[in-house]
Parts: structure tokens; sequence; C-alpha cells
């Protein structure tokens, strides 16, 4: 394995009885390994002077970041891939300190990544097994069904700390968490830029409750990772869905639409025309905010192409709104003979609320003019479209 492919970082709080263990055994597997001491207070510092002391006369580099304040396990791993980033590695491995993982399966993720390269890959835990604690599998049931929600993707255990990630994805990430809520945060923000995200199967182990050692706050803590994903869904519904659906939309896509939406014979040239008229009609109607819904709405009960409506009455998107507004207050001068000269930059919102009249009027002439002009034109384009489709099928027969 390169030597700068993957290093290994082990974020730590007070884990003197585990360290040295966990440190010695992910040693045996990776050329590189980074220690974040997020400001322990306990026997940890003295663990890693003689973990550095006794690593230097090894063919491996053994590194630490000390970090003075407790930060976080979040703000600790970020220290870490930091770190890892401006030492050249191309993927991190992440454990915990506290002995919950197995070292020795470090060798799945290496596969998984040559397997699937520039993939974050998670270890999935078996939560149902025995000496698993009934919190953590509620917490991580709990954990796996939000992701879903924000991604659409289902991941069997989105709590690990046992991970492999990708660096080239955390140098252009930026993250607004940093304690236990930050690694939900990085598999749902890599899950919406596009990365692939993959599982492997791993053993977990929990010490019995009298040795465990936890710096899980379960009411703060619980309440840090419901605000989190409270947040992640409403960024989900208002920008990453909409943003995905647009993108998936592409020429070939968009050539197969109207090819059976409009081109097809299921619906006349005139009805088609019709649709698209209404749905220009409706993206101009002065009802901001509810064109969409009144417009497809009103297309279910008038038997309208409701695609062909939705797609039209989008002609009120922002960049279009301006011109929009110019064109609707110009006809309605003209109507209401107020020709008010004004320019075109001067148009505002506010400016059509001291206006609004002249606005209304106009708009409302401006959507019937609009919807009959694209109506007319929608009927002679599609007529003609399919009248050459009917010769040349014509001529391929004969």
């Amino acid at each position: 394995m390169d030597n700068k492919f993957c290093c290994a970082i082990i974020p730590t709080y007070n884990n003197d009885s585990t360290l040295e263990k966990v440190a010695t055994d992910v040693a045996q597997h990776v050329p590189h390994v980074i220690v974040v001491n997020d400001g322990s207070t306990d026997k940890t510092g003295l663990i890693l002077d003689n973990l550095q002391t006794h690593f230097k006369s090894q063919p491996i580099c053994f590194e630490v970041v000390n970090l003075l304040n407790n930060k976080g396990k979040g703000a600790a791993l970020e220290k870490g891939f930091e770190r890892a980033a401006s030492a050249g590695f191309r993927y991190a491995i992440t454990i915990d300190a506290d002995g919950q993982h197995f070292a020795e399966e470090i060798p799945l993720f290496l596969e998984a990544a040559g397997k699937y390269p520039d993939s974050l890959i998670v270890g999935a835990r078996n939560m149902k097994g025995d000496g698993v604690p009934g919190k953590s599998s509620f917490g991580n049931s709990f954990s796996n069904f939000w992701y879903r929600i924000e991604t659409g993707l289902q991941l069997p255990d989105t709590q690990s700390g046992f991970r492999l990630y990708p660096l080239e994805y955390l140098k252009k990430a930026r993250f607004f968490t940093g304690k236990f809520e930050f690694e939900i945060e990085t598999l749902t923000r890599a899950a919406w830029q596009g990365w692939h995200i993959r599982s492997v199967p791993i053993q977990v182990y929990y010490a019995p409750e009298a040795r465990r050692v936890s710096h899980f706050r379960p009411v703060r803590d619980f309440l840090r990772i419901s605000l989190l994903n409270s947040v992640l869904v409403i960024i989900a519904l208002l920008w990453i869905r909409p943003r995905n659906a647009i993108r998936r939309f592409r020429w070939q896509k968009t050539k197969r639409f109207f090819q059976l939406q409009i081109v097809s014979k299921k619906n006349s040239s005139l009805h088609l025309a019709f649709s698209a008229g209404f749905g220009i009609f409706m993206g101009i109607t002065p009802i901001w905010g509810y064109q969409l819904l009144l417009g497809v709405t009103l297309a279910h009960f008038m038997k309208l192409n409701k695609a062909v409506v939705f797609i039209m009455a989008n002609i009120s998107i922002p960049p279009m709104i301006p011109i929009i507004l110019y064109t609707s207050f110009l006809m309605g001068g003209l109507i209401v003979k107020n020709p008010t000269n004004i320019s075109f930059d001067a148009i505002s919102f506010e400016f059509v609320k001291n206006n609004f009249y002249q606005y209304l009027v106009g708009s409302i002439a401006l959507a019937i003019t609009a919807g009959f002009l694209v109506t007319m034109l929608v009927w002679v384009l599609v007529a003609l479209r399919r009248k050459n489709l009917l010769k040349n099928k014509k001529k391929f027969m004969t």
C-alpha cells in the first residue's frame, strides 16, 4: 500500500484505560497514526509521550495533536483531518479510543476503498447483538430514520465512529457542528454533495457498564442531535430535494419528456397547447407563491396535461420576475391611462406595492395575452411536428 494512501485518526478525551492498546493495534495496519488529544485531564498526556518514544524506533509515524481545552469530538476530528490533508494523504480512517472497535478490521476499509474509490466507508455495527445497551440501539435507529428523511438513503449505522473518509471531500466541506453530532452532519452533507457512501459490517465491543467510559450526555447531546436533524430536514426539503430534482432533469430526460407528453398522440394538439397557455397564464397571474399549487390543482379538474402546466407555470422563476413586473406595470399604465415613465432598474416589490392597482390590472392583462400567444404558438408547433413525424413514418414504410 502506498504510504500516502491512508492514515488513521484517533480522537481521544480521557480514555487512558484503553488508548494505549487502541493506538498500538491501529499502528499495525497503517503507516501513519494521528492522535488528537481533546484536552484530556487524566493520564492521556503521559501515555501519548510514552507511545511517541516507543514508535521512534519503528517505521511508524506516530503524531500527536494537542488541544488545550476540550472542544468536542467533531472539533478533534477536524483537526485530525487538517493534519492528514496537509501530510498528503488520500484517505483517513477514524476509530474511537474507547476500545469499542477492533483495529484488525481496518483492512476491510482499505479493501472497500480500493474497490469503491473516493467513497466514504462506514463501519456498520450489529446494534441488535448481545451486550449492546438499549439506549445505544435506540439512538442509532433514531439517527438512521432521520438520515433517510434528509438524504433519501438508507444506512444500517449512521453513528459509527469507525469510518474511512476521502480527504478530498473534507477539504471542500464546511461544517457547523463540533461535538458528537458532527459525524451525523458529515454523512448527510457528503450525500448532498454526491459522494458515494458505503457500509462494511464490523464487530463492536461494549465494556461492562462499570468499566465503560462514555462522554455522551443523554439530555444535552440528544437535544443537540435533534436540533441538528431539524435543521438538516428543513434544508433538505427547501433546497436539496428541489436542487436534486432539477439536476436529474437533464437533456435526455427532457427530450423523452417532450416525446411522451407533447409529441405523442396521447393528447390532441389543441389540448396540449391550451395546457401550455394555461400554465403561462397561472405563472404570471399575481398570486405569488401559489401559482404552481393552484395551477396544477385547476389543471387536474380541467383535465389538462398537469406536467405541461407545471413546467410552463415556472415562468415566474426569480430571473424572470423583474421582467414580468416591468411589463405588467407598462400594460397596466396603458389600460388605466397612466403611462408613467419608469426605468427597468426602478422596478421593485416596493414600487409595485405603491402602484398596486396599475400592476394588478397590467399583470392580469399580461397573463391573458401571454397565455393566448403561447397557446397559439404551441398549437402550431405541435401540429407541424406531428405532421412531419407522420410524413417520415409513411416515407419509411414505403
